[in-house]
């Protein structure tokens, strides 16, 4: 689809294989590209989580708009949100650990926003999408060989839906994609929009 409507490849401003994954499967002809946006540090209550994520994904795309200016870009950004507070990526072990702590046994809100972003032709679009998930308590000895494991690293509240924490989860309700990274049932509504 987007290849007729750019006749080359979209740009995913993003490094991460399950992004890159969750695109080949949809059969969406991709380049892969690290964002030049340090993103900032994310935990912490916010009044919109929504709007952080949707902020830090259209700052990934347009951080490559000089490089891409006749490209459309595809950025996005996924926290995960509960009562307010927003639980980004841990820093380190003892930062999984606590991110953990507070969202076992909770339903947490997963967020991801996506921008399509095409520099030259002017136009923009930023959307978001809202997984429900809901944990089950782990005992302590099933959070410490968790952690062990490493597969909170470089993941939105510590854990991924596709990895060691499935067996955690109880219910998923929404986009599962979205839970992964990258909601995309949302990115072909919006190519399908933006062409």
């Amino acid at each position: 689809m987007i290849a007729d409507f750019h006749r080359q490849p979209i740009v995913l401003a993003s490094q991460s294989p399950r992004r890159r994954d969750l695109l080949a499967q949809a059969g969406i002809a991709f380049e892969a590209v690290s964002p030049r946006y340090d993103e900032p540090p994310t935990s912490g209550r916010h009044p919109d989580p929504a709007a952080v994520a949707e902020l830090f994904s259209l700052r990934k795309a347009e951080s490559l708009a000089e490089d891409y200016p006749d490209r459309l870009i595809l950025a996005a950004d996924t926290v995960v949100a509960l009562d307010g507070e927003i639980f980004g990526k841990p820093e380190d072990i003892a930062d999984a650990r606590r991110i953990l702590s507070a969202l076992l046994g909770t339903t947490q809100q997963v967020i991801t926003g996506v921008t399509l972003l095409h520099p030259a032709g002017g136009r923009r679009l930023t959307r978001h999408d809202v997984t429900l998930v809901t944990m089950r308590t782990m005992t302590p000895a099933e959070l410490d060989a968790y952690l062990a494991g490493g597969d909170w690293e470089g993941k939105a509240g510590a854990y991924g839906i596709q990895g060691e924490a499935d067996r955690f989860i109880e219910r998923c309700e929404g986009s599962y994609s979205n839970v992964v990274g990258l909601p995309i049932e949302l990115v072909q509504r919006m190519l399908a929009e933006f062409a």
